[in-house]
C-alpha cells in the first residue's frame, strides 16, 4: 500500500459528510436571516474537516496502541493495526494536523470577529483548543473518555450543539433559539452513528476495556437507545420547520427521512453485528442529506 493511500484511508473519508452537516445548517440558517460570510462558511468547513480527520487519526492511535483494534474487530482494518502506519508517523501526524487546525480556526475567529470583539474571539479560541483537546482524548491517555462511555455525550456537544449553533455565532454575534432544534437533530443523528459503531463492535470493546455505552447497556438497550435518538432528531427537524412557518415546498427536507426510516427497520431485524457495518455509511451519509435539504429549504 502506498504511503499516500494509508493516510487517505487513515483519514477516513467516510466520516466527512456528517462532520460538515451541522456546519452547513448554521451557516444556511444564517443566510436566510440575511448574515452572509461566504469566508467564514469556508473557514468554519476547513476546520472541522481538520477536527474530524484528527479525530480519526487519534482514534486509530489511541485503539493501536492499546490493543483495541486487534482481530476480534469487525470493522475495516486500521492503519496502526495493519502496519501502514507506525506509531510515531501517527504521532507525528496528529501533531501536523492539530496545529494546521488551529491555523484554520484562528483565521475563521479573525474573519468573523476582527478587532472589535475580543472577548468573543478569545471565547471561540479556548472552544477550538477544547475541540481539539476533545478529538485527541477520545481514545488517546489513560483518561480517554471513549474508553468511558462518554463518548456519545462529546459527539452530541461538538458535531450538534457547538456545530451548528456556534456557526450561526460567528456570523449573527448572537444564538437564535430556534437553531437550538436543529443543533440537537444533528448531534442526535452523529450520535446515532457512534452507537452504530459501538452495536458493530460490542464484542470486541468489551474484551479490550472499551466501556463503550453500548458495552455498558448491553445490545437491546442499544438498540432502543439507537430508534430513540433517530426517531427525536426527525421530530425536532419537523418541530423547526413548523416553528420557522415554511411553506409547503419548503417541506422537501422530508424526503431524506425515508433512509432513516428503512435503516431503523434494517436494524430492529439486525441479529450479526457485523452486518451493522454498511449501516454507518447510510446514517452518516443520511444525516449530510438531510443537513443539504434543509439548507436548501431555508432559501426558497
Amino acid at each position: 500500500m502506498s504511503n499516500t493511500k494509508a493516510w487517505l484511508q487513515a483519514a477516513r473519508l467516510r466520516t466527512l459528510p456528517l462532520s460538515v452537516s451541522g456546519i452547513l445548517v448554521g451557516s444556511f440558517y444564517a443566510f436566510s436571516q440575511g448574515f452572509s460570510n461566504w469566508a467564514i462558511l469556508a473557514f468554519a468547513l476547513v476546520t472541522t474537516l481538520g477536527l474530524q480527520v484528527l479525530s480519526n487519526f487519534a482514534n486509530d492511535y489511541g485503539d493501536g496502541v492499546k490493543g483495541t483494534d486487534n482481530e476480534h474487530r469487525i470493522g475495516p482494518q486500521r492503519a496502526i493495526q495493519s502496519g501502514s502506519i507506525t506509531i510515531e508517523a501517527m504521532k507525528k501526524g496528529i501533531i501536523i494536523t492539530s496545529v494546521l487546525t488551529l491555523i484554520a480556526a484562528v483565521v475563521l475567529i479573525y474573519i468573523s470577529f476582527g478587532k472589535e470583539n475580543f472577548a468573543y474571539s478569545v471565547f471561540f479560541f479556548f472552544l477550538g483548543l477544547a475541540a481539539i483537546a476533545a478529538a485527541i482524548k477520545y481514545t488517546v491517555g489513560n483518561s480517554a473518555y471513549g474508553y468511558r462511555g462518554l463518548g456519545d455525550l462529546f459527539v452530541f456537544i461538538f458535531f450538534g450543539l457547538v456545530s451548528v449553533l456556534g456557526c450561526y455565532f460567528l456570523f449573527a454575534k448572537h444564538i437564535d433559539g430556534f437553531a437550538v432544534l436543529p443543533a440537537i437533530s444533528v448531534g442526535l443523528l452523529s450520535v446515532a452513528v457512534l452507537n452504530l459503531n459501538n452495536m458493530r463492535d460490542q464484542v470486541s470493546d468489551a474484551m479490550s476495556g472499551k466501556n463503550t455505552l453500548v458495552v455498558k447497556m448491553g445490545p437491546k438497550l442499544a438498540k432502543v437507545y439507537h430508534y430513540s435518538i433517530i426517531i427525536t432528531a426527525l421530530v425536532l427537524t419537523l418541530t423547526f420547520a413548523i416553528l420557522n412557518n415554511f411553506r409547503p415546498l419548503q417541506y422537501i427536507f422530508l424526503i431524506a427521512y425515508i433512509p432513516f426510516l428503512i435503516h431503523i427497520k434494517t436494524v430492529a431485524k439486525n441479529t450479526v453485528p457485523r452486518d451493522l457495518d454498511p449501516e454507518l455509511k447510510k446514517v452518516a451519509l443520511g444525516t449530510f442529506f438531510l443537513s443539504v435539504l434543509l439548507c436548501i429549504a431555508m432559501q426558497l
